[in-house]
């Protein structure tokens, strides 16, 4: 087994300026308005545009955060932005669904789920006589360019109006419903879609507005359904939603450990229903006390027969003879406040959205916007939908793999990741001559939710191949006071749903328990591999042990480390574990602040975070939650911005808003301490406006690990574990020994983390010039582009540059490239 190693990218330290643009993306279309490609835009650019938005189909969380967004950039740039009321049937319906946008008409609604402005399906639209009044009502109210939020249905229906638009025109202006000067000024029609679906069954997009809050809601749902099995010894049958798209039912089935998934895209093997039992006894006998088994509202059997969540039931219940329920969570799967990460999508795509209509021309073809590699692209739309039939004709024609394939990579990554750990099983070392390693794995840092699902995806992959794991408690002080335990099959059982740390973890690092006792310990246990889970103190000891190799024999073993931190400050990945949860939990207390603001008079919150010197939890949490301001260590200020931002806060108290949220980075200055702050806008917004500070401490550590931080959790486990044991048998066999294989070179000592979509394994060696020690941060960090969308979106003026990449040569070639350096099959490690 081999897996290619990925070179680091060399990046310059940002300049530490307080407004910080997105680097240059570049839009496939001609220079319009003067703006050409990778230039920035800025206030008032485009004045007198006008846009107007819709979402139809059916609704999901984000949308909402999605339309705020297109209505503040619009309103930036200079541009007139209607709300179209009800889709496309309000579309047809006229002036009365047509409501023109100011900047507070889209306040307070970034967390809210379902859509404010309405949507529907409309038959009308499907015939060309309700298209026809459509143009009409667009043509006279002057809009002719247009960001439509909804799923494939919504977007085909978008494409064709694109292309009749012309002589829909032609055919109004033939009956006189239009004046000539309308025609002149509509003759072209611009549009831009945005995906909102909780299945995830847009082909192109890694990933559509309202999945996550979806996916949310199923593994509230499931943690609840949980404790009660547990209580009764239960089998729970979930039925979650997925019609065509199993993406929910594979999330959550790696998110909450399921037994058994049933998902369309891959049906199960003849006599599904013997295996089923089987596991399921297995489980029983192995000590579970319940069984939760998921199924997509649209799984079926390889003939293409239903499979129903109540035909599962009768399985278990009639064969094994235990308690069985069926739970259909229907539309409470749509409902419920956004997620952060929904809230952040929404304000990146619909920004975007407005750009690319901004920088059309009258010939331009509809794009979709969507993400690929945490990074926005332009997908051209017709390719996209044709793409999004093809899977529905492949499944029609029982072409399962090549459906999967169609997807595309992510949904494909989960779906091996699921059979992996859902087919691996101890292995019993019986005559067995094949050699087994004894490995050990810690946490060292703060607590961070999603780190008990790295070690128990560590240990059931190690268990599965015969080697032996060594958990260490409390860190490297529990190491040097031999608090040194086996981990088995059974220890780990549940573990993915559980925050914190099970193992316990000190903020102590290698160098301050000392190399010596380090050494005598990892000898007296034999440990031929370690893995360390935590935050930056997890990567800097990794570094201490590996350049003190030539001293001690006893650390020329695999090296690894997952980073594992609320602040997400590890070098050589864009995530850490826990970031997500710690996000969520911020964004959670951010809404109950504002909503405690309705009942106060003119109120300014400013809300501390940690993070240490990183402002990552401090940026996106204000871009999450809609927050005037926010203070980062990256972007220096001064006391002039701060009073500048108190007369931005006074200007904003005359209006209908009454209430202002501020973030600040625990670290972000030290003598702008938050009670400096308060104080500071206390007095200077004496008369207009109060000031509170919230310090809200180590709630950010807690909670129960998001869907994210489980699955990634997962992701991370299983590929520090295959590259350990690959480095370990690659040095064994050209060495040839039977004592434990010893290795000096750089690539034995590695982060594991996730560049865009992928993971990769980056020498810590290499990630040296790459990071801020002093600090604790890396020199580059991707979320600094986010960051003049929070001034933009709270009033502010900043220079702002389209962070998209187009699906052009570039785009292509770094998809070959991700794909290429995907891990191998493991399959001989099983």
């Amino acid at each position: 087994m081999s897996q290619k190693e990925t070179n680091n990218l060399k990046t310059e330290e940002p300049k530490r300026e307080r407004t910080t643009s997105a680097p240059c993306g570049r839009l496939k279309s001609h220079n319009v308005n003067g703006v050409q490609e990778g230039k920035p835009v800025a206030k008032d650019q485009f004045s007198g545009r006008t846009l107007g938005v819709f979402t139809s189909g059916g609704d999901s969380q984000g949308m909402n955060a999605t339309v705020r967004a297109i209505v503040r950039m619009g309103i930036y740039l200079g541009c007139k932005v209607y709300l179209i009321h009800e889709g496309y049937q309000g579309m047809i319906d006229g002036e009365q669904n047509f409501k023109l946008a100011t900047w507070t008409s889209v306040s307070g609604i970034v967390g809210l789920g379902g859509t404010v402005i309405g949507s529907a399906r409309s038959s009308e639209f499907r015939e060309r006589s309700g298209r026809l009044r459509a143009a009409k009502n667009l043509a006279k109210a002057g809009i002719n360019s247009l960001v439509c939020i909804g799923g494939d249905g919504t977007l085909t229906g978008a494409d064709l109006f694109k292309k009749e638009w012309k002589s829909l025109l032609d055919e109004l202006l033939e009956k006189n419903e239009l004046t000539n000067e309308e025609f002149e000024n509509n003759k072209f029609l611009n549009i831009v879609g945005i995906v909102g679906s909780i299945d995830n069954d847009f082909c192109g997009t890694d990933m559509t507005v309202g999945t996550n809050s979806a996916l949310h809601r199923i593994i509230e749902a499931i943690d609840a359904i949980v404790t009660t099995a547990f209580s009764h010894q239960r089998c729970f049958v979930m039925e979650v939603m997925g019609r065509h798209c199993g993406y929910l039912a594979l999330a959550a089935g790696l998110a909450s450990e399921a037994d058994w998934i049933f998902i369309p895209e891959h049906p199960p093997e003849p006599n599904w229903e013997d295996h089923l039992c089987k596991r399921l006894q297995y489980h029983r006998i192995a000590g579970h006390r319940l069984n939760i088994v998921i199924v997509a509202e649209g799984a079926c059997d390889l003939e293409g027969n239903p499979i129903t969540s109540e035909y599962v039931k009768k399985v278990i219940s009639t064969r094994l003879k235990i308690d069985t329920r069926v739970t259909i969570l229907g539309h409470v799967q749509r409902g419920g406040a956004t997620s952060a990460y929904d809230r952040v999508l929404g304000a990146r795509l619909g920004s975007e959205a407005v750009l690319a209509l901004m920088m059309s021309h009258d010939e331009s073809p509809p794009f979709v916007i969507g993400i690929s590699g945490n990074q926005p692209c332009y997908i051209p739309l017709v390719e996209a939908v044709e793409r999004t039939k093809n899977v529905a004709k492949a499944m029609a024609n029982f072409e399962f793999r090549k459906a999967i394939e169609l997807r595309g990579a992510s949904f494909e990554r989960n779906l091996e990741t699921y059979i992996k750990m859902s087919k691996l099983q101890p292995k019993l070392l019986v005559d067995d001559s094949s050699r087994h390693y004894t490995l050990a794995v810690m946490n060292i840092g703060a607590p961070a939710a999603g780190v008990n699902s790295v070690i128990r995806s560590f240990v059931r992959q190690a268990a599965s191949i015969g080697c032996t794991v060594l958990a260490i408690q409390d860190g490297f002080e529990g190491l040097a006071a031999g608090l040194v335990k086996e981990l088995e099959w059974k220890s780990v059982y549940g573990w993915t749903g559980i925050g914190g740390s099970l193992l316990g973890c000190q903020r102590i690092d290698a160098k301050k328990i000392g190399f010596g006792n380090i050494a005598a310990k990892l000898k007296k246990y034999n440990i031929e591999g370690l893995l360390i889970v935590g935050g930056f103190e997890a990567f800097s000891s990794v570094l201490q042990l590996s350049e003190q190799r030539e001293n001690f024999r006893e650390f020329c073993i695999p090296l690894l480390c997952v980073p594992a931190t609320i602040s997400n400050n590890v070098p050589g990945s864009d995530f850490s574990i826990g970031c997500d949860t710690a996000l969520n939990e911020i964004v959670t207390i951010c809404d109950k602040i504002k909503q405690s603001a309705l009942g106060s008079k003119r109120r300014v919150f400013l809300v501390e975070t940690m993070g240490g010197y990183c402002g990552y939890l401090a940026s996106v949490v204000g871009l999450a939650s809609g927050a005037d301001q926010s203070y980062i260590f990256e972007e220096p200020f001064t006391i002039n911005d701060i009073i500048e931002d108190v007369r931005h806060l006074k200007e904003k108290m005359k209006s209908e808003l009454k209430r202002g949220l501020l973030i600040r980075n625990e670290m972000a200055n030290k003598h702008y301490t938050s009670d400096f702050m308060q104080n500071l806008m206390s007095e200077e917004g004496k008369g207009v406006f109060s000031a509170r500070a919230n310090i809200i401490g180590h709630m950010q550590q807690g909670g129960v690990p998001t869907p994210f931080d489980r699955n990634l959790g997962i992701k991370f486990g299983n590929k520090a574990l295959v590259k350990m044991i690959e480095l370990l048998n690659k040095t064994a066999r050209e060495n040839k020994l039977t004592e434990p294989p010893y290795m000096l070179n750089k690539d034995s000592s590695l982060v594991v983390g996730i560049r865009r979509s992928q993971i990769q394994f980056t020498s810590v060696f290499d990630l040296v010039e790459q990071t801020d020690f002093e600090h604790r941060l890396p020199k580059h960090q991707w979320w600094l582009n986010m960051r003049p969308l929070i001034r933009i979106l709270g009033k502010h003026e900043a220079v702002y540059k389209s962070e998209v990449m187009t699906k052009d040569e570039d785009v292509e070639e770094f998809i070959e490239d991700r794909d290429e350096k995907e891990d191998e099959d493991a399959a001989t490690l099983y």
